[in-house]
């Protein structure tokens, strides 16, 4: 099966301008799946636009599969910015007989490009496509760090066995699932009273990061580590705040500013972890003056431009690039190292393996803030060196 039998190609007439576009707008800078299906070969493209028209897993918020071609109309009028775009638009992945049709295809072309290095951008959708962005790691034999930028836990019920996969539902499935590559869970931008007792609980005992909203009101920089440490990001937009963005079906006061939106998504963009990236649950019924749809194709350019601003600094190597911290911590009864890159200022913690762990290597590196050296150095040791130590035991 080639990836084009899951596609139904783009009419760029649509959404072009009544003057056209300029050199200088993107829907001049990159390829469009039209009649014939762009080649993929590796290094070709660094980055494929891919629309998801489905949301018959969305709860309470149906229309948002007509969210890829709203979006393309304001993104592709938005300029290139300093880097030479390498991006295919392949299009859309039109709703399947039954769902999990839908969630097949995706998880395949998930699969596929990230093997020829091609990052994906869903555009959904229903937020239940997640696992299929997530299933697509299946096949490539490798654990799975993921974000998810939600105002809650999309658990869903009790019986999470029989409970049907929506997007309130998804999260408890890809935790079920076997196999399970899924190493570490991160959430951001939870609020309290959306999320029970319960699944905090559950998140503490599976040693999973999850960061309240109030976390990044002071100080949105704290979130880089959280996003650096992620191989995929899911981007509910109702994790926005509904004044800046209302056009979903459960939308809230509260959340993330247009602004703050934009910078996590460049931090997305820049980390040289991430292979996939979703953006999901934005409804154009609910747009107003496509205003939504603005910020999201202005989301989508800042990751694009993050991801052109990359610093190749992970994997750690050549070592001459990177400084070696060591504190103690434990009254001198255990040692922590950190690691700090000389191109990015950025910080990574080496967290050891179990004598019965990795062959190949003696730590496990996970990124870190300048404050977590500082705590360490002060006698105490990081909460983040703890819960990752758990999981690897």
């Amino acid at each position: 099966m080639v990836l084009s039998d899951f596609f139904s190609p783009v009419d760029p007439e649509k959404f072009t301008p009544k003057q056209g576009f300029y050199t200088s707008h993107l829907g001049t800078k990159v390829e469009f799946y039209t009649n014939t299906f762009p080649d993929l070969e590796e290094s070709k493209y660094d980055l494929a636009i891919i629309g998801v028209k489905d949301d018959r897993g969305a709860v309470d918020n149906e229309g948002c599969s007509l969210a890829p071609d709203y979006f393309r109309a304001q993104f592709y009028a938005l300029n290139e910015g300093q880097f030479a775009t390498k991006i295919v638009d392949l299009g859309n992945i039109i709703a399947g007989q039954e769902i999990s049709d839908t969630y097949f295809a995706l998880k395949t072309v998930v699969a596929e490009l990230v093997k020829l290095n091609i990052v994906p951008i869903i555009i959904g959708g229903g937020q239940d496509l997640t696992y299929a962005q997530y299933m697509g790691y299946e096949s490539l034999e490798q654990k799975v760090d993921l974000l998810v930028i939600d105002n809650r836990f999309d658990l869903g019920e009790d019986d999470l066995e029989s409970v049907a996969t929506t997007s309130q539902s998804y999260l408890g499935k890809i935790f079920l699932h076997q196999p399970n590559y899924l190493f570490n869970f991160s959430n951001m931008g939870y609020q309290t009273y959306f999320v029970s007792q319960d699944s905090l609980r559950v998140m503490d005992k599976l040693y999973f990061d999850v960061h309240r909203l109030g976390e990044f009101v002071a100080d949105l920089s704290v979130s880089e580590p959280v996003i650096r440490n992620a191989n995929m990001v899911s981007f509910d937009m109702g994790a926005i705040r509904s004044s800046d963005a209302c056009a979903n079906g459960n939308g809230v006061p509260n959340g993330f500013y247009g602004e703050d939106a934009c910078r996590i998504s460049r931090y997305a963009g820049m980390s040289d972890k991430l292979t996939s990236i979703g953006f999901y649950e934005f409804n154009p019924a609910f747009d107003k003056g496509g205003q939504t749809a603005m910020l999201l194709s202005q989301m989508v350019w800042y990751f694009i431009d993050g991801y052109y601003s990359r610093k190749k600094d992970f994997p750690l190597t050549p070592k001459s690039q990177y400084i070696i911290y060591r504190a103690s911590v434990n009254d001198g009864a255990t040692e922590v190292n950190f690691v700090k890159s000389k191109k990015s200022d950025r910080w990574w913690m080496q967290v050891p393996y179990p004598a019965n762990g990795s062959e190949n290597e003696r730590y496990h590196l996970v990124p870190c803030k300048y404050e977590d050296y500082n705590m360490a150095v002060n006698g105490e040791m990081p909460d983040l060196w703890w819960r990752t130590y758990q999981k690897l035991n």
